[in-house]
């Protein structure tokens, strides 16, 4: 993760947050010191820990933060993840925007962790997509990594993903493929979707890095699997549910992305407690 852009964000959040001033927290608290700890209200994977001391920090690096577990950790109910202690009106204008974000990435790093075991492939990859909150990428995306998926790209300017759309206005994926190869670099990795055996075989004779098979039956995939050669990167993608999983176990496919694993999360269930 990169802590300087971590930190940049938890700027502008806190700055968001706060506005002018935190008229209650300055009414009532002058320098005294407190102590915050984070705690898990449930059985889970934990993830955050970059965001809880660079958090704590940028808004006072003298908040002293002690963390218990690490990103990737599984968590039980009614335990004690971190402690952070300070002036007592820094710590509460922090918490707020520090568990929002921590709550976000954990209940993605445990959906992750859930996707991985219900698959249960040694190798099949499960890979999240662009489907982020914006703003969050790069949190959503580490939160991925840390519950055993691997990343698709980040950003429009990582790699070349030819959809639906761009063949369609295009005319064909093989003239879509060509345009590419007379505008991108030689670094460049071309992916292109397709939709049936005919859009597979056109991809094959492009030549193309990698194939995303889309909307597809888990059944027709053994056929077209077959088809593609293993210099060829296979992934699956669309509608796929957890509850899908298990019927890819035992498909020779490279990668399953799944968009629920970023933008259909539900908030891990964490809360502050202060100690005087």
């Amino acid at each position: 993760m990169n802590r300087l852009q971590l930190k940049k964000q938890l700027e502008h959040f806190f700055i968001e947050d706060l506005g002018y001033r935190d008229l209650t927290t300055d009414s009532i608290f002058d320098n005294r010191l407190g102590e915050v700890k984070f705690i898990s209200k449930s059985d889970s994977y934990f993830c955050g820990q970059d965001v809880i001391k660079t958090g704590f920090h940028t808004m006072n690096p003298q908040i002293e933060v002690q963390l218990s577990v690490q990103d990737g950790d599984p968590i039980n109910q009614g335990q004690t993840l971190a402690h952070a202690k300070g002036p007592i009106k820094d710590l509460l204008q922090a918490e707020r925007v520090v568990l929002n974000l921590v709550q976000r990435m954990s209940g993605i790093t445990t959906k992750t962790k859930i996707a991985v075991q219900l698959l249960n492939s040694q190798h099949t990859k499960i890979s999240d997509t662009r489907k982020t909150t914006p703003g969050l990428r790069m949190l959503e995306k580490y939160a991925v990594t840390q519950g055993g998926g691997i990343n698709h790209r980040f950003r429009l300017d990582d790699a070349v993903m030819i959809k639906d759309n761009h063949i369609n206005f295009c005319g064909s994926i093989s003239e879509a493929v060509k345009k590419v190869r007379e505008n991108v670099g030689h670094m460049v990795k071309i992916e292109v979707e397709a939709e049936n055996e005919p859009q597979v075989k056109e991809a094959i004779e492009a030549e193309v890095d990698c194939i995303l098979l889309d909307n597809m039956d888990p059944n027709d995939l053994p056929n077209l699997l077959q088809l593609i050669p293993e210099s060829i990167l296979t992934e699956a993608s669309g509608g796929i549910s957890l509850e899908d999983l298990p019927k890819y176990t035992n498909l020779d496919l490279d990668v399953i992305s799944l968009g629920c694993l970023t933008h259909q999360i539900e908030a891990l269930d964490i809360s502050v407690e202060v100690n005087l």
